[in-house]
């Protein structure tokens, strides 16, 4: 078991044997979505539309050495909670998710002898599941562990239903060692509170708060050093060669703009993220990064300026979030100032523009 506050590690290189990687876009392994189209059937979505919307082939879901566009993975499960009206799509789809289904990496960590070490298995075997994205164990300063996540890609706006489902399907392969009236301490999601927030709460048996810097569950260390009921050390030698195999030379690579972009979305809810911040988290001096975007033709207040606009259209068409909770989220400090700028990106008031995306 091997617990840090070190940097968390975060997926980049991955190749399946897909056609796909002839697109230099971050990838997840299929298996992540096996059961989605009966799921979605039997909530009474239409999955011919679902998956067209999406642009991904039903017929690579559950496939354990297929991967597919993280984009159109996460716009699947978007797709599919506006298409069934049922807004915690994601949430339900995780809390039923069976580990055995994961493919490889499910396996690869089932396997192991303890949670710990299946914790351990599923950390450091997460770059070759799905790229562009963080995942860690670590433990708080109150001596309380958290098994974290969360989607890196600052093109994937709207990412809150993998985010649930990937939470539950965690919980779930904790729930493999524990028992399953096994609980967490509290739970927590980076995107805004959702308008039925109380499910969430029903789904983990625990305090959940959104708003967040990281998705993550807290738990108690103790949990640890329980034993897996499918410990198979040979399968689990088996499932991470087969893992390393696929893990061929990938054209994907993410670059210092998106990994900007990135940083400046998670921070701006704390206020306007200087460049001196980002720098630092970036390991960089600021002359270095200004210098790199110029190159690009870019400025940083210009990546600031598209994340807060971006980022605006997607949390305006969330009708629970007030106005002065969205100039918040932006990092205003005044609804009057997000107004001002609004009307500068779209010419229009951001109650005029709310009004205009919920008539669509």
């Amino acid at each position: 078991m091997r617990l840090s506050s070190r940097k968390p590690f975060v997926s980049e290189p991955f190749s399946p044997n897909s056609h796909q990687d002839e697109e230099s876009v971050p990838h997840v392994l299929a298996p992540a979505a096996t059961g989605v189209d009966n799921f979605i059937a039997e909530h009474g979505g239409d999955v011919d539309r679902i998956f067209g919307e999406a642009e991904v082939n039903p017929e690579c879901i559950g496939n354990p050495t297929v991967g597919m566009s993280l984009k159109s993975f996460c716009s699947l499960f978007e797709s599919a909670s506006r298409d069934t009206q049922n807004d915690n799509f994601g949430l339900w789809f995780g809390n039923q998710f069976k580990p055995d289904d994961l493919g490889l990496w499910g396996y690869a960590a089932l396997s192991c002898s303890t949670l710990g070490r299946a914790l351990d298995n599923l950390v450091d075997l997460f770059r070759y599941h799905q790229q562009c994205s963080m995942m860690r164990l670590t433990t708080n300063r109150y001596g309380m562990c958290r098994l974290e996540y969360q989607v890196r890609d600052p093109n994937i706006l709207q990412r809150r239903q993998d985010a649930e489902l990937s939470l539950g399907m965690f919980f779930n392969l904790i729930r493999e060692s524990t028992g399953f009236q096994w609980t967490p301490e509290e739970v927590y999601f980076e995107h805004p509170r959702p308008e039925n927030s109380r499910e969430h709460e029903n789904a983990f048996g625990a305090p959940v708060f959104f708003n967040q810097h990281v998705n993550a569950i807290v738990f108690k260390p103790e949990i640890l050093t329980n034993r897996m009921p499918k410990c198979d050390l040979k399968l689990m030698t088996i499932t991470r060669a087969c893992l390393e195999t696929l893990h061929a030379n990938s054209p994907y690579e993410q670059n210092l703009t998106d990994r900007i972009r990135h940083l400046i979305r998670i921070k701006l809810a704390d206020g306007y993220p200087s460049l001196e911040l980002v720098s630092k988290s970036l390991y960089m001096s600021t002359s270095a990064i200004q210098r790199n975007l110029a190159w690009e033709g870019l400025s940083y207040s210009e990546l600031v300026e598209d994340s807060r606009r971006n980022l605006a259209e997607v949390y305006l068409k969330q009708r629970n979030l007030s106005l002065s909770e969205i100039a918040f989220l932006l990092g205003y400090s005044e609804l009057s100032a997000f107004s001002r700028a609004f009307r500068r990106w779209t010419g229009f008031s951001p109650r005029e523009y709310r009004g205009k995306l919920l008539r669509l």
